[in-house]
């Protein structure tokens, strides 16, 4: 079968990883006590319980919308209410998944220039109202990094964190690409989550180099109480359990979950380097894990297109570029000289 050349439009297209694939082809070797009460599944709970230094309930779904949605469900009753930004995927992105898990927890969305909460943006919406016709602030949700490629820096967390616990409210956060965060801070996960305020993570592997997968880490034991049952009733206990569970064998005790994040994140920034000072683009946001977001003239995107590249432009309408653990450095460079084209083209016609 003839390869097409790699894209950049989302770091689900890239395949799986060899440390993730050696470690499902390991437990595909002979059989094992299904739905989760097996071998592979503790170790895989447990070298995440190592990663974070911490006792945290895991538990592993098939993907990001199953994820946050149930860990948003668990957390909220029917008549209570989630905080996050306007351009949080739970909001955009999830088909109302968190709203249909919850049996109606409604969300409250803050608008942000930059797709970050802040902890006077969460203030001003806990408080707006509480009377009983109003759905009763109970979970504040961030992106980590955000939708726009933005990483909250630990001292940002544990403000909003302490904002919560003012509040009498619980912290998710919505790690779809959480590596890529600790790859940008330089912190171990654990900093970043249950040391900082964090009761709820979502582990993205998807988008880090696995086939399918995500975990969820309440580090707070009480807080997963029935979670298992959750799951079982929205479909997302896997009856061969060692499937899903086995490719994070691969990916934390290797490190590449660490490895995969950093390479994307360096792509991010070498494409950003090459093209930031062209003539017609201009960076969106700060490039700051695997994420590139240019702004551009419509003729401009539309010479890209005609040059084979794919890519997004559902916030702002700029163009977003994602950059996985395979990303082709080569690829990146014919990127980079593509746009390069399309945009001295674009100014010389305006001239």
């Amino acid at each position: 079968m003839t390869l097409t050349p790699q894209q950049f439009a989302s770091d689900n297209y890239a395949g799986v990883c060899p440390e993730a694939l050696a470690a499902m082809m390991a437990a595909n070797e002979g059989s094992a006590v299904a739905y989760g009460d097996d071998e592979w599944t503790q170790r895989a709970a447990d070298a995440f319980r190592k990663l974070f230094a911490a006792d945290a309930e895991v538990f592993f779904v098939f993907n990001g919308t199953a994820a946050n949605s149930l860990a948003l469900a668990s957390l909220c009753q029917s008549y209570h209410s989630v905080i996050c930004a306007a351009s949080a995927h739970v909001e955009t992105d999830e088909c109302g998944a968190p709203e249909f898990f919850s049996n109606g927890s409604k969300l409250l969305v803050a608008q942000t220039a930059d797709g970050k909460l802040t902890p006077e943006a969460i203030r001003a919406l806990a408080t707006s109202r509480s009377d009983i016709h109003f759905p009763k602030p109970r979970v504040v949700t961030i992106t980590q990094p955000t939708e726009t490629g933005q990483v909250y820096a630990i001292d940002e967390i544990k403000a909003i964190s302490a904002a919560c616990r003012e509040l009498g409210l619980k912290l998710h956060m919505d790690g779809a690409r959480f590596p890529h965060a600790c790859a940008t801070l330089g912190c171990t996960p654990g900093e970043m989550t249950w040391a900082a305020g964090v009761d709820v993570l979502c582990f993205g592997g998807t988008k880090n180099g696995m086939a399918v997968g995500e975990a969820i880490l309440f580090f707070d034991p009480a807080l997963a109480e029935d979670f298992d049952y959750r799951c079982k009733q929205a479909g997302q206990l896997a009856s061969k359990m060692r499937f899903l569970s086995a490719p994070w064998i691969g990916m934390l005790e290797s490190g590449a979950w660490l490895r995969n994040a950093e390479h994307g994140n360096a792509c991010a920034r070498l494409l950003a380097a090459q093209v930031e000072a062209l003539p017609g683009l201009r960076l969106m946001f700060p490039v700051q894990a695997n994420a590139v977001f240019l702004e551009a003239e419509p003729e401009v995107l539309d010479r890209l297109r005609a040059r084979g590249w794919r890519f997004y432009t559902f916030i702002g309408g700029g163009a977003r570029f994602m950059f996985a653990w395979d990303a082709q450095l080569d690829r990146v460079a014919q990127l980079a000289e593509d746009l390069r084209e399309a945009a001295v083209e674009g100014a010389s016609l305006a001239a």
